[in-house]
């Protein structure tokens, strides 16, 4: 555990707090894609397999069951609540996210740590979550409108991500002195894929303006 990590953590956590604060209250889940949403049921159910196995910590432990639930509780209500399932922008969330699926489904099977089904599952994971949130990225580029609680959801998801590459720096650094090349270059993918929204997101926050991306 360090700074960088625990720093994550939070973040990733605010996020998903942002996330139900808007479902919650406005039972509404307009601007939010379910395609991502599923990805990140996807990528935590295949990364955190290792909970029926391994006990680590309690932090560790709680954290995983946290973001398996909040996942799940996601899709569910975009799919099956009477009320929010009808605010779902079906027409416009259109990316075909299962080639990602299949994409990174062939790359842990070629690239893993070592080949068992938990470090191919992991890789797998950790693939699919640096190419998750382009369903959400190309359903904002087509909304007329971003809403500040779909705003600040995406710009902590990029934040969480870009304080995980930090860590992973800061462990070469102080502890392991060595190169991790799945979870590096999936950060640095990941976090690039945010740079374009952080930029329009600090940008209407200094001018305050409605934030908008560039078709």
């Amino acid at each position: 555990m360090n700074l960088f990590r625990l720093a994550g953590d939070i973040t990733h956590l605010l996020s998903i707090v942002v996330l139900f604060r808007k479902i919650r209250t406005t039972k509404s889940c307009a601007g939010i894609s379910l395609k991502t949403q599923e990805l990140y049921g996807l990528v935590f159910l295949t990364r955190y397999i290792d909970l029926v196995i391994k006990y680590h910590s309690l932090y560790n432990t709680l954290g995983k069951l946290i973001f398996i639930g909040t996942s799940l509780a996601t899709v569910w209500h975009m799919r099956y609540h009477k009320v929010v399932k009808q605010t779902y922008n079906k027409d416009e969330d259109t990316f075909r996210h299962y080639y990602l699926i299949l994409f990174c489904l062939g790359l842990a099977l070629l690239i893993p740590r070592s080949f068992t089904v938990i470090e191919v599952l992991w890789a797998f994971s950790i693939y699919l979550e640096a190419v998750a949130i382009l369903p959400q990225l190309v359903l904002l580029q087509r909304s007329r409108n971003i809403d500040n609680l779909t705003g600040n959801y995406v710009f902590l998801l990029g934040a969480y991500r870009a304080l995980y590459l930090l860590n992973w720096i800061y462990r070469f650094f102080t502890e392991l002195h060595r190169v991790l090349w799945i979870p590096w270059v999936s950060g640095l993918v990941q976090t690039a894929l945010y740079a374009d929204f952080f930029y329009y997101y600090i940008k209407s926050w200094k001018k305050h303006e409605e934030l908008k991306l560039p078709a």
